[in-house]
């Protein structure tokens, strides 16, 4: 099986974060790198009775939480208590289509990433499903 990669360009082409998947997890888990090196580890809660919920593991004490109704699309970012993104797909008619507030204080590639990688695990049979045979 192949691991899933993915990378985000700005408009002039560079390389602002790679995605990929690990393979050795006991949960779908995947690195964000940012010019080579390991920017969070995004990897879905293991057990978490009441909902679905994610921890985007940061180099140092300041892991992000997403938390919400991650089959909805509606969710937030936390960092302690703090909330510093939403995601919502509520208003958005168009396939795939989200908005994404992000505190000015935070990194807005890492949260979009993280976003991304969120969609591609809780969104992973649907997406299969759409590929042509």
């Amino acid at each position: 099986m192949l691991r899933e990669k993915l990378s985000f360009h700005d408009a002039g082409g560079k390389e602002l974060a790679f995605i990929r998947e690990k393979l050795i997890a006991l949960t779908p888990s995947y690195e964000i790198l940012r010019d080579g090196k390991t920017a969070a580890v995004v990897k879905k809660d293991l057990i978490n009775v009441f909902r679905c919920g994610f921890t985007v593991d940061v180099p140092g004490p300041d892991d992000l939480e997403a938390q919400g109704n991650l089959l909805d699309r509606e969710y937030t970012f936390t960092r302690g208590k703090t909330v510093v993104a939403t995601v919502s797909k509520r208003w958005f008619a168009i396939t795939d289509t989200y908005g994404v507030e992000i505190a000015d204080s935070e990194d807005p590639v890492l949260i979009l990433a993280s976003a991304v990688v969120i969609d591609m695990i809780c969104h992973a049979d649907a997406k299969k499903q759409k590929k042509p045979a």
